[in-house]
């Protein structure tokens, strides 16, 4: 089906989109090449927004208009990761020596799991559990992969299965 351009008095097909509106939205009207042309020539994003709001515009701009985080934020999920998760107080040597072997420890179901979703043998030494993991969040972390939400699902089950090893790695070492 043609559609006839949308410009004032055209009869010619309307072939190619030009917005509606300002707000990035899907709504878009059909012009002529002729029109188009026209239209794209005088069409300015920023008419009628001050110095100020364009400035804000192009900050914005930098993370798709979507609310963000520092990095040093107290609640940044992914600085509460780095600050409890990597930082597990497991590096004395007691714990290297107690724990370096297969079979010292009594695994639940959800540890089995865990190890499961981190890709690695039951009953690994702590520090190679932690050397996957390390590797695994700089792999799916959501900034290396574009923002992408999945990404971010991944890391966090990847980081739950990681502290439920921690903590029943620690639960032994206290015993």
């Amino acid at each position: 089906m043609k559609t006839i351009c949308d410009w004032n008095n055209c009869f010619e097909i309307g072939e190619y989109k030009a917005p509606i509106e300002k707000d990035n939205s899907k709504n878009f009207r059909l012009l002529c090449l002729k029109h188009v042309k026209e239209f794209n020539k005088n069409w300015n994003y920023f008419s009628g927004m001050s110095d100020r709001e364009v400035i804000q515009f192009l900050k914005s701009d930098a993370t798709w208009h979507k609310p963000t985080q520092g990095f040093s934020s107290s609640d940044n999920f992914f600085k509460v990761l780095w600050n409890n998760a990597l930082n597990d107080g497991f590096d004395d040597l007691k714990f290297k020596n107690q724990f370096n072997a297969k079979g010292n420890l009594k695994f639940t179901n959800n540890d089995i799991k865990a190890f499961a979703v981190l890709g690695i043998s039951v009953g690994l030494k702590w520090d190679k559990i932690q050397q996957k993991f390390k590797k695994l969040v700089k792999k799916f972390h959501p900034d290396i992969n574009s923002g992408d939400k999945n990404y971010e699902e991944k890391l966090k089950v990847i980081t739950l299965a990681y502290t439920q090893l921690k903590n029943t790695y620690r639960k032994n070492i206290d015993k």
